[in-house]
C-alpha cells in the first residue's frame, strides 16, 4: 500500500481567522485605534474634498430652475475616487478573503475611471469668482455652499488686492487657517493637498511591495544563484539615493506626480525584498509547502497561495512604515520648490512660509502639524501591527 500526498487546502480559509485575530489585537491598541481614525478621517476629507472646499455652490436656485455646479465641475478622478471608497465602505461590512475584496476593489476602480473618463467632462475655463458676482448681484434665489466657499485655486481677483493674511485677518471673508501669498485659501488648499499625501504614499508603496514580493520570494524560494544574484541587485538598489534621483529626473524631465510615484517605488523595494527573502527561507523547508511542491502546483500558486499569506507580517509592517516615508519624501521635494506646481501640497505650503522676509507662521503650523500626524499615524499604526503579530514583542495593550 503506496502512501499518497495530497496538497494542503487553500490557506485563505485557515487564515481568516488569523487575520481576524490579528485585527483585534491591533484595534485593543489605542495607538492604532488613534492612527486608524486619522487615516481614515484623512482618506474621507480627500475623496469629498470637492464637496468640502469648493468655490462652486452645492445647489442654485435661478429663476425657478435647480442647479449644481460643484456637480458640472467634478473631474473623472473625483468619480473613480467616490465609487472606490463607496465599494471600500461596502467589502468592509462583507464577508470576503482579502485578495477577493482588493480585486473586487481594483475592478471597481478600473471601471470607473474608465467610465467617467468618457462620460464626465468638466468645463474647461473654470472662473471662480462668478458665483460670487452672480450672488452679489442678486441673480440667485437661493444658494447653498460647501463648508470652505473657496477652491483652492480661486486666488479672489474679485476682491481686489490680495495676499498673504493670517487666519481670521478679514471680517468679511473668514478664512479659518489665513491665506498664502497668493490669495488662496489654506484650509481648502490643505484639503485638497491631502490627496497628493494618500496617493503618493498608498501607490508608490504598492509599487515597491509588488516588486519586493517578487523579488524576494523568488530569491528565498530558490536559494542559491538566485539568491546571490538578487541579493546583489537589492545592494545596488539600497545604494541609490531617492531623494538625489528624484531631484535628477525633476530638473530633467519636469514636475510629475506620477514619475515621484514610480521613482519612490523602485528605490524602495529592496526592504520588502530583504523581508519577503528572510521569511520565505523558513517556510520552504515546511511540510505544507514540500506537499505542494510534491503534487506539481505550479510555482505562483506555491509562492504566492501557500507561502505568501503565512510570510506577509513582518511585510505589512515595513508598508505602514513606508507609507510615511513616501509621504515624506514628497513633501520634502515640495518644501525644496521641486514639487508639483499646478497641484496645492502640504510641502509646497511649508516652502510658502518662509520665502518672504517675515516667517508665516500659520503656513508653517498647519501644513506641518498635519504631515507630522499623519506620518504620526502610519508609524502608530505599524508599531501596532509589528507588536500584534510578533509574539516576542507584544505588549498589554
Amino acid at each position: 500500500m503506496t502512501d499518497t500526498v495530497q496538497a494542503p487546502p487553500p490557506p485563505t480559509r485557515r487564515s481568516r481567522g488569523y487575520a481576524a485575530q490579528v485585527v483585534r489585537e491591533v484595534l485593543l491598541r489605542w495607538g492604532a485605534r488613534v492612527g486608524l481614525a486619522w487615516i481614515g478621517i484623512l482618506a474621507a476629507v480627500a475623496v469629498f474634498a470637492p464637496f468640502l472646499a469648493s468655490s462652486h455652490p452645492w445647489l442654485i436656485l435661478e429663476g425657478g430652475h435647480w442647479s449644481s455646479p460643484v456637480l458640472r465641475h467634478l473631474t473623472p478622478t473625483d468619480v473613480t475616487l467616490m465609487a472606490g471608497f463607496c465599494t471600500g465602505l461596502v467589502l468592509l461590512c462583507l464577508r470576503l478573503s482579502l485578495p477577493r475584496k482588493l480585486l473586487i476593489l481594483l475592478g471597481v476602480l478600473v471601471v470607473a475611471g474608465g467610465i467617467s473618463a468618457v462620460t464626465v467632462a468638466p468645463p474647461k475655463l473654470v472662473i471662480h469668482e462668478q458665483y460670487r458676482e452672480a450672488e452679489a448681484a442678486g441673480q440667485y434665489d437661493w444658494v447653498l455652499r460647501a463648508p470652505i466657499p473657496y477652491s483652492p485655486r480661486d486666488y479672489l481677483r474679485d476682491f481686489g488686492d490680495t495676499g498673504m493674511e493670517p487666519p481670521l485677518a478679514d471680517d468679511l471673508r473668514r478664512h479659518w487657517l489665513g491665506t498664502e501669498e497668493n490669495g488662496a485659501d489654506v484650509l481648502s488648499r490643505m484639503i485638497h493637498a491631502s490627496r497628493i499625501a494618500l496617493a503618493i504614499g498608498f501607490i508608490a508603496t504598492g509599487i515597491a511591495l509588488v516588486i519586493g514580493v517578487i523579488v524576494g520570494g523568488l530569491m528565498g524560494y530558490f536559494s542559491g544563484i538566485v539568491d546571490m544574484i538578487g541579493m546583489r541587485i537589492v545592494e545596488i538598489f539600497e545604494a541609490i539615493p531617492t531623494l538625489f534621483l528624484l531631484l535628477t529626473f525633476v530638473a530633467f524631465f519636469g514636475r510629475s506626480l506620477y514619475m515621484m510615484m514610480i521613482i519612490i517605488g523602485i528605490t524602495s523595494w529592496s526592504g520588502y525584498a530583504r523581508y519577503v527573502r528572510a521569511e520565505f527561507l523558513k517556510l520552504r523547508e515546511q511540510d505544507y509547502v514540500q506537499a505542494a511542491v510534491a503534487c506539481g502546483l505550479p510555482l505562483r500558486s506555491v509562492l504566492f497561495r501557500h507561502m505568501l499569506p503565512n510570510g506577509v507580517a513582518p511585510i505589512l509592517v515595513a508598508a505602514s512604515f513606508g507609507v510615511a516615508s513616501a509621504i515624506l519624501a514628497e513633501a520634502t521635494l515640495s518644501f525644496l520648490g521641486l514639487g508639483l506646481v499646478d497641484d496645492p501640497s502640504w510641502g509646497q505650503m511649508l516652502n510658502q512660509a518662509v520665502q518672504s522676509s517675515s516667517f508665516n507662521w500659520w503656513m508653517a503650523a498647519f501644513p506641518g502639524g498635519a504631515i507630522f500626524l499623519t506620518v504620526f499615524a502610519y508609524n502608530l499604526v505599524g508599531e501596532s501591527l509589528r507588536d500584534a503579530l510578533d509574539p516576542h514583542l507584544k505588549k498589554k495593550a
